[in-house]
């Protein structure tokens, strides 16, 4: 999952980070003591590749400003995603502040994927996003190569709203595609199973 550049300072997408846990995960604030496995994680390539704004090598340094953004909250709420039970740390997703209004993003550590945990960890920011603020639609983008990402989008309700580029610290100018999900349509897929 990708996330824009460009930063908003709209109060009317503030909020808290509450701890969320869902059926495998607990997804609560990152903490200095994340950084290890977050460093172990996030130094991979085929990660870095599919965001934004992950750079590659990924080392402790880069694990620290990470941790400090996700203190000042000044462009959105960020989760360490981990295991129930074990604390294990899997990923981070989040809610950021785009040019085009809140967006949801994640990533999950490679010996992670094709778990459903991204998907899982999708659903609990989505309600979020809509339960806590006034937001009408929450957008979502993902590289056109990453048909993992699409899924997890596709499996929240999301609807294509065009392509477009992205500048991305390892790639480069990527094309993307990008999704939104509008509160009628969440409210309607809310009276549904998670699918």
């Amino acid at each position: 999952m990708v996330a824009e550049a460009e930063d908003t300072e709209d109060e009317s997408y503030a909020i808290d980070c509450p701890v969320l846990v869902t059926e495998r995960l607990v997804m609560r604030a990152p903490r200095e003591d994340d950084i290890p496995q977050l460093v172990e994680l996030a130094d991979n390539r085929h990660v870095a590749e599919m965001l934004a704004r992950m750079p590659h090598p990924y080392g402790e340094a880069e694990g620290r400003a990470f941790l400090a953004m996700t203190k000042s909250r000044r462009s959105g709420i960020a989760y360490a995603l981990t295991l129930a039970g074990t604390d294990t740390f899997v990923g981070c997703a989040g809610l950021n502040t785009t040019d085009r209004g809140l967006e949801l993003g994640y990533w999950i550590g490679e010996p992670y994927w094709k778990k459903g945990y991204a998907t899982e960890a999708a659903h609990a920011l989505v309600d979020l996003a809509f339960q806590k603020t006034s937001i009408q639609v929450l957008h979502a983008s993902t590289r056109v190569i990453n048909p993992a990402s699409r899924r997890v989008i596709h499996k929240c309700g999301f609807q294509y709203a065009g392509q477009g580029m992205l500048n991305s610290i390892v790639a480069g100018q990527v094309p993307v595609e990008r999704y939104r999900l509008d509160r009628k349509t969440w409210t309607s897929l809310r009276n549904w199973v998670h699918f």
